[in-house]
């Protein structure tokens, strides 16, 4: 088997999906997905991130930003399919003759508004349930509203409990715990490429589950990020109005994400180069910490499934090591 060089920081990256794992490498995104019957689909896209096409969007703190999205996009969309595969399976096994019903074809302009409405909702929830429900906790259950300071530590306290709070009461469900297996298998066969080993899943087995880049990590020091940044801002505005309130906090805050969510990639980006650093540890040991729940050990199966989606996505051939077929669709 072919061996590769080690990956510069941010290269490549992925996501768990039902029974699978999603990659993505430069100019390519794939997903693998165990089948009922222990084969392997893994679809291909070819993905060309905007800034690429735009310029201008590599800007430092924009292109965090604009990545940030395109993930959210991409993630949404690889669900889907994982989705898709596992309902088609469920209903072979639901018919008698094995044979599943047939599936009406959807046409791409109606998939691209669902993705669209999918990804809204999911913004929505998102910054409803950790961004505004904090501020109206803080504003409502503590009497700070008028200390820029501690008003945001608080607000940032409550978002981290409610952050933990989640990650640990889903961790409970059956499916979800395998969902976090693969969430390991993706972090393992990452580690195995950055340093140069073998994409097997022997080799990957051998690697840590937790890593420095995972976008549970992300969401820490997007938090710690929106402290120091929302801190700053309502320093400002208390100069400038003389009193706060929740009403000029959330119309105030809410447009900042954005910002918060570049600075938070560039801090990552970063930090990324110094991991094996004193100070590299330290930042980012809140964020392995927390793996401890959003991942765990995977077993062959998995490894193997996160490897053949790795190298699909780098454009490399893959032999399975059990003798179930891998089926690829999408580019070659």
């Amino acid at each position: 088997m072919k061996k590769f060089d080690a990956a510069k920081p941010m290269a490549v990256g992925g996501q768990a999906v039902l029974e699978g794992v999603m990659m993505r490498a430069p100019g390519m995104v794939a997903t693998a997905v165990r089948r009922a019957n222990g084969e392997i689909t893994v679809k291909k896209e070819p993905q060309m991130p905007l800034s690429d096409k735009y310029p201008l969007l590599k800007l430092p703190i924009l292109r965090g930003a604009v990545g940030l999205v395109e993930m959210m996009v991409i993630g949404i969309r690889t669900l889907n399919f994982s989705a898709e595969v596992a309902m088609e399976d469920a209903e072979k096994a639901s018919n008698a003759n094995g044979n599943g019903k047939v599936k009406k074809p959807h046409s791409s302009s109606k998939e691209s508004l669902m993705l669209g409405l999918t990804v809204a909702f999911s913004l929505a929830v998102g910054v409803a349930v950790f961004f505004i429900t904090p501020l109206a906790v803080t504003t409502f259950l503590f009497d700070v509203e008028q200390d820029p300071f501690w008003f945001n530590v608080i607000a940032g306290g409550v978002r981290i409990a409610l952050l933990v709070a989640y990650l640990g009461v889903i961790s409970l469900l059956r499916d979800v715990k395998r969902l976090f297996q693969y969430h390991g298998a993706e972090h393992k066969a990452v580690f195995a490429f950055e340093k140069g080993e073998d994409l097997t899943a022997e080799a990957a087995a051998k690697q840590s589950r937790f890593h420095p880049r995972c976008g549970t990590s992300f969401l820490l020091i997007v938090m710690c990020t929106a402290i120091v940044l929302f801190s700053v801002l309502d320093v400002f505005l208390m100069q400038w109005l003389g009193e706060l309130n929740v009403l000029i906090r959330i119309a105030t805050h809410l447009p900042l994400i954005p910002v918060v969510g570049g600075i938070s990639y560039e801090f990552i980006r970063w930090s990324a180069k110094r991991s094996e650093t004193p100070f590299g540890k330290f930042v980012v040991a809140p964020g392995l910490w927390l793996q401890e729940i959003t991942t765990k050990e995977p077993d062959e199966s998995q490894l193997e499934v996160a490897v053949i989606a790795l190298r699909c996505a780098l454009g490399e051939e893959y032999e399975p090591a059990s003798p179930q077929r891998v089926d690829v669709i999408g580019v070659n």
